[in-house]
Formats: C-alpha cells, sequence, structure tokens
C-alpha cells in the first residue's frame, strides 16, 4: 500500500510535537486534571494527541514500526459517529473496505474511554480466538490493545500497569475502575453487561442470529464493523434496514476514504486477487459473489478517470438525469454527464418532498453544470416532472430553458428489430426499456474495462467517471447492485433491489443519463459544423 514515507516530516513534527507537550504537562501536574476533563468531550483529540499504531510491513520500507496515530478526516468523522452512538446509546455498524484502521480505531476509542471515563465496561468480540486474542500476533484485537496503552504516557494511563492489569481477554484499568473484555464466536455477550460492545468482523459470525439475542441483553450500544461477506448474515441484512440508513447508523469506510491507498494499489490488489474478491473486500460490494449481475464491480472500477486515462477530451452535449424518489424514506438523484463523462451527482432526501420543488433543485443542478437537456423518470411520482417543468421554464429566459424528455422504464423497448445483443432482436431480448437502458450502460461499461485494459474495444461506447465526484464510491457500490432475470418467455428483466437492498438511486440516475434516447432526433450546431 502505498503511503505518505512514515518516516516523513509529518510524524516526524507529530513526534516532536509530542516530547513538547508532555515536557510541559510534567512541568506543570496540576494541569492534568483539567485536560482530562477536556479529553472526556474530545475522545478525537486525546486519540490524535498520544495514540500510535502499528504497521509491521514498515520493516521491508524501511520505515519505523510503530507511528504516531494521526487521525485522517474520515478516521476521525469515525470517532465521532461512534461516540456519539455511544453517548445516545444506540446501535451503530460499519462497513469497511480493508486496511482502511478500523480494528486500531476500535481500539483506540475503547481504550480512551477506558483511560478517561469511570465504570465503563467494554467488549470486544469476534468470530475466531485469533481476531480477539492471541499474544505476539498484533493481527488480534487485545495485542494491539496492550501495545496502544503501553503507547500512552504515564499521567493518562491510570494507573494502569501491563504486568498486573493485562490478562487473556481482559484489560483493566485501576484508576478508574474500567475494563475492557473479549468474547469469542457465539459466545459473544453471553453473560455480563457492558457500556458498549465492538463487534469486529460481524459479517463473519458463524450464529448470527445468536449473537444478536445475546448482545441484545449485553449492552444498549453495540457498535458492529466488517468487511462484506454476501448477503446471507445478518450484518448484510441490517447493513441494508431502511431504519438504520435513514437514522444515519450506518457508517461506510471505503478505500478511497484512506489517503494512504492509491488506485494503483487498488489495480495491484484486483490484479493479485481477482474481481470477486476485491468487489467484496475492497469496494463493499454485497453482491460480490452473486452471479447474473448486470455490471461486475471489476468493469465499475476500470471507468474512474477513464477519460483521462485513455487521452480523451470532454466534449460533447452536456445532459442530466433526474431519478424521482417514489417513497418517503427514498432520494431523489441527480446525474449529468458531459460528453461520454459523468461530471455531477447529486442527491438529497424525498421525505415530505414537493413534486415542484424536487423539479426546480433537478433545475438548479442542470444550470450549475450548464445542462439544457434533462432526462426523468416518468413511471411513478415522476410523471408530474414534465408540467412541473413547463411551469419553471415559462419563467426563465428562452435562452436559459431546459429541454425535457421522459424515461420510461415500463415501456416498450427502442428499435424493436434491430440487435444491441448480436442475435437476438432488441424486443425478443429485452423484457421493457428498462432492460434495455441497463444492458446498454452494462455495454458501455464493459467496453471502457477493455480499453482501459489496452484492449480491442469500440470507441463509441465509452464512459467514464470523474474521479473527484464526492459521492463516486457510493455510486460505484450501487452500480454492481442490480442482477438480471429471465421471465417465463425467455426475456431479460432487471431486478435492481435483490435481497431487499434499497433502491439504487445514484445509480438509476446514471442508467437514465447513459441511456439510448428515445425520440426525434436533435439537430445541433456542431453536428452542422461536420457538413
Amino acid at each position: 500500500m502505498s503511503a505518505v514515507n512514515p518516516a516523513g516530516d509529518v510524524y516526524e513534527d507529530a513526534a516532536r510535537e509530542r516530547i513538547r507537550r508532555l515536557k510541559w504537562i510534567r512541568e506543570h501536574p496540576e494541569k492534568v486534571p483539567a485536560i482530562r476533563r477536556y479529553y472526556r468531550t474530545h475522545v478525537a483529540d486525546f486519540i490524535n494527541d498520544w495514540g500510535i499504531t502499528v504497521d509491521p510491513r514498515n520493516v521491508g520500507r524501511g520505515a519505523p514500526v510503530v507511528l504516531p496515530f494521526l487521525l485522517d478526516t474520515r478516521q476521525r468523522e469515525w470517532v465521532e459517529f461512534t461516540i456519539d452512538n455511544w453517548r445516545r446509546g444506540r446501535y451503530g455498524m460499519t462497513v469497511k473496505s480493508r486496511d482502511v484502521g478500523v480494528s486500531w480505531l476500535i481500539v483506540a476509542v475503547s481504550t480512551s474511554l477506558a483511560l478517561l471515563f469511570d465504570d465503563m465496561a467494554i467488549g470486544w468480540g469476534s468470530f475466531k480466538k485469533e481476531k480477539v486474542d492471541w499474544r505476539g500476533d498484533m493481527g488480534s484485537i487485545f495485542e494491539k490493545g496492550r501495545t496502544y496503552l503501553a503507547g500512552i504516557p504515564e499521567e493518562f494511563r491510570s494507573d494502569y500497569d501491563p504486568r498486573l492489569h493485562s490478562f487473556e481477554r481482559r484489560i483493566a484499568i485501576p484508576g478508574t475502575r474500567s475494563t475492557i473484555i473479549g468474547e469469542i464466536g457465539d459466545n459473544i455477550g453471553r453473560g455480563g453487561r457492558t457500556s458498549i460492545y465492538f463487534v469486529d468482523e460481524a459479517a463473519y459470525l458463524e450464529h448470527g442470529e445468536m449473537v444478536d439475542a445475546a448482545l441484545s441483553k449485553n449492552t444498549q450500544c453495540r457498535q458492529d464493523a466488517s468487511s462484506v461477506c454476501g448477503m446471507q448474515n445478518t450484518f448484510a441484512q441490517r447493513a441494508h434496514q431502511k431504519s438504520i440508513l435513514e437514522n444515519g447508523q450506518r457508517f461506510d469506510f471505503h478505500w478511497r476514504d484512506n489517503p494512504r491507498m492509491t488506485q494503483d494499489d487498488y489495480d495491484k490488489f484486483r490484479e493479485q486477487w481477482g474481481p470477486v474478491i476485491t468487489a467484496q473486500e475492497l469496494d463493499c460490494n454485497f453482491q460480490a459473489s452473486v452471479e447474473c449481475i448486470v455490471i461486475p464491480a471489476e468493469w465499475v472500477a476500470s471507468c474512474v478517470g477513464a477519460a483521462q486515462k485513455l487521452g480523451i477530451k470532454r466534449t460533447g452535449e452536456i445532459r442530466a438525469a433526474l431519478d424521482v424518489s417514489d417513497q418517503g424514506p427514498d432520494r431523489n438523484a441527480l446525474a449529468t454527464v458531459h460528453g461520454i463523462e459523468l461530471i455531477g451527482l447529486e442527491q438529497w432526501s424525498g421525505v415530505g418532498s414537493d413534486p415542484y420543488a424536487t423539479a426546480e433543485r433537478a433545475f438548479l443542478g442542470c444550470d450549475t453544470y450548464g445542462a439544457r437537456r434533462l432526462r426523468y423518470d416518468a413511471d411513478g411520482l415522476g410523471a408530474s416532472v414534465r408540467g412541473d417543468a413547463r411551469k419553471i421554464n415559462e419563467g426563465r429566459n428562452p435562452a436559459f430553458q431546459i429541454a425535457i424528455e421522459s424515461h420510461r422504464g415500463s415501456g416498450a423497448v427502442l428499435d424493436p428489430r434491430k440487435e444491441m445483443v448480436e442475435g437476438r432482436k432488441n424486443e425478443d431480448f429485452f423484457k421493457n426499456f428498462k432492460a434495455q437502458a441497463w444492458w446498454w450502460l452494462r455495454i458501455c461499461v464493459y467496453n471502457t474495462h477493455l480499453a482501459v485494459r489496452g484492449e480491442k474495444h469500440n470507441p463509441d461506447r465509452i464512459v467514464s467517471f470523474d474521479p473527484s465526484l464526492p459521492m463516486l464510491k457510493k455510486l460505484l457500490v450501487e452500480l454492481s447492485q442490480p442482477i438480471y432475470k429471465q421471465d417465463t418467455s425467455g426475456k431479460l428483466l432487471i431486478d435492481k433491489q435483490p435481497e431487499g437492498m434499497p433502491s439504487p438511486n445514484l445509480a438509476d440516475a446514471v442508467m437514465m443519463v447513459y441511456a439510448p434516447r428515445r425520440g426525434p432526433m436533435v439537430i445541433t450546431d456542431e453536428m452542422l459544423q461536420e457538413f
């Protein structure tokens, strides 16, 4: 994994600053109680000021193995998310890519709470012993915890002595009377009560239902963290519960949030481990091992920055597509492209939304990027967009009016007698226009995948996603969610919400903005100049 040189100025400066602060504290010991009070309401600062991490891989890089724990932006957000859940006494979950540092964050938050607050009881559990406590193995959470505590200055260690207060699967902090206990497999949560309980790699529990029952009586603040392992586990099922999504109880920690990991690191991992493992371990794709995925995650990843990789200049029409939410908790989504490249992506809540206000918000998004054509989902609530858009356009300068066109997924296929798939007429292959549009996007994404790999491809069927899009990682997951099936007549249909998963609104908007176009051809000035 690429990184800022661990021996570089950032870490050296942090170490020097810690030495300076510690010297001042030891010259003013009467200030320690006040500093501790500050840290009780600023736990992330306590971690950033005094925490450490250990990375044995640095030996081969000639870099220090023990490093100051300098929280990046997303790690600090995770700390605040977890502390908020603890204070509110509620469930929280983290869906994570590999190697983003969540296990160390669990250790850092847990030990900070135990050192700073009286009478804390903290639980650590996982699916096997090696993950919980294995002496000498930094892969176990308790060995991380012992090492972390050893790096905390004695002024904040609350009388902890590793020779007296560290046991198998238990750490005691005598100064605060707090404890950290560890449990394994089906025994997680079976006995006792805790202030907060962390379950590491929760997707891999063999009997998740048994653990759920036990922990429901153990704590009011269970915090799960895991990489994904398909849909057939309780972690995956909770990850897609609408109540958890609506209440902000799910935290997504994607590899793209990790400033120490680059696209090259991702590509090397994919080359070594293949598309399925990469989709599961790095892309957080719950459907990674599911057959009949319309657009596999490996293909989707190739579209990020494809225009830059292929040396394609951004040209052509700027257009947008609006996916209108059809349920209260659902979200509206707007996607904007310039030629082949996705340049804009946003979503907003549909709760209590007025359809007219939704159209106004979409027009504002079009104005932001200069789009003068908006495609909208004409099925369901989206049917009102045409009328609302007409009213909005009436109040606009004619030069800034936005052309509206419908996208009806339930409608008939486009060009029924032609062949999008060789040897099959469109009317025989696709159930409806929704299936045809998703399959068209599949073809374009696959062509992009071939092009990025240097293989023969169709240059007219390329799509590219701007790497700086703020919701890119969510889109990448959603694009690989839909699966395809056949009806009784052998026609292809699309299931975009398998296993009760939420509607992929961003992916729907992107599918629509790239979809084949219905209706009369529009002659542009650029096209006239070609003759």
